[in-house]
Parts: C-alpha cells; sequence; structure tokens
C-alpha cells in the first residue's frame, strides 16, 4: 500500500495552488489591458471626424472660389441626412457616428462634428474653421 502512495506522488500535472496564480495572473493583466484597448479604439473613432471635417474645409474652399461665399449655413449632415452637404459635394457615410453642424456666412464657416464614442454622458466634439484650424473641444477619450 505504501508503494501505491508513492506513485501517485510522482505523476505530472499542476497543483490548485499553481492554477489559482496562473489565473489571478491573468486576471492582472486583463485588468490593465482592456482599459487601454478601448481607449484606442474610441481614438480610432475620431478619426472619422478628422478626415470628414478637413474633406468640408477643403470643399468649402472650392465653393468659395466659385461663389465668393461659404455654403450650407444651418444645415445638419448625418447618418440619416448624408446628402445634407451635397453643395459642396461631401457625401456623409450611411454607418457615420458623427453629426455635422455648419454655421457658414460670406466670409468664415464653422463645421462642428459631434458624437458620444462609448456610451457614457461625455459627447466627442470637434470643430474646423475657415483658417482650417481643427481642434478637440470636448475628448470623449479621456472623460
Amino acid at each position: 500500500m505504501l508503494s501505491k502512495f508513492r506513485s501517485n506522488h510522482n505523476q505530472k500535472g499542476f497543483t490548485l495552488i499553481e492554477l489559482m496564480i496562473v489565473v489571478v495572473i491573468v486576471g492582472i493583466l486583463a485588468a490593465l489591458a482592456i482599459p487601454r484597448f478601448m481607449q484606442a479604439t474610441t481614438k480610432s473613432k475620431q478619426t472619422e471626424a478628422k478626415q470628414l471635417l478637413k474633406q468640408i474645409y477643403t470643399m468649402q474652399h472650392a465653393y468659395r472660389q466659385e461663389f465668393d461665399t461659404y455654403a450650407c449655413n444651418g444645415e445638419t449632415a448625418s447618418a440619416a441626412a448624408p446628402t445634407a452637404y451635397a453643395a459642396i459635394g461631401v457625401e456623409i457615410m450611411t454607418s457615420a457616428r458623427y453629426s455635422y453642424v455648419m454655421v457658414s456666412a460670406a466670409n468664415t464657416f464653422t463645421c462642428t462634428a459631434t458624437a458620444n464614442l462609448d456610451d457614457d454622458a461625455t459627447n466627442d466634439v470637434w470643430t474646423i474653421d475657415q483658417a482650417g484650424a481643427l481642434t478637440c473641444t470636448t475628448n470623449d477619450v479621456d472623460s
């Protein structure tokens, strides 16, 4: 009977303590990695606003060269209204996360992009003006 215990004692494998330590280490790594992943995901979503606002800036200047004024004053473009900026040749994608509001006059314009990227109370807000100044007025990544 003593030999039977010795043969079980020589078996290869993991103990419960070793498995629990591995689970704790994986949990700590996940707790560190998931917030960074979510922040990177939100930052990548912001590229939609930045690229579209730069396109709006370029097309507004082309429109002004031809008509001596900026277009689309008071218009709001979004996935629900993708052709609101058709006058300047900009169409919003049907998968757009942001809504874009244009305020323009003869010599100035400001376009503001607004979206809630991570379902919290803070909206992500970007603006561009006639000088090409692209600014993030409220950053949803930092909230």
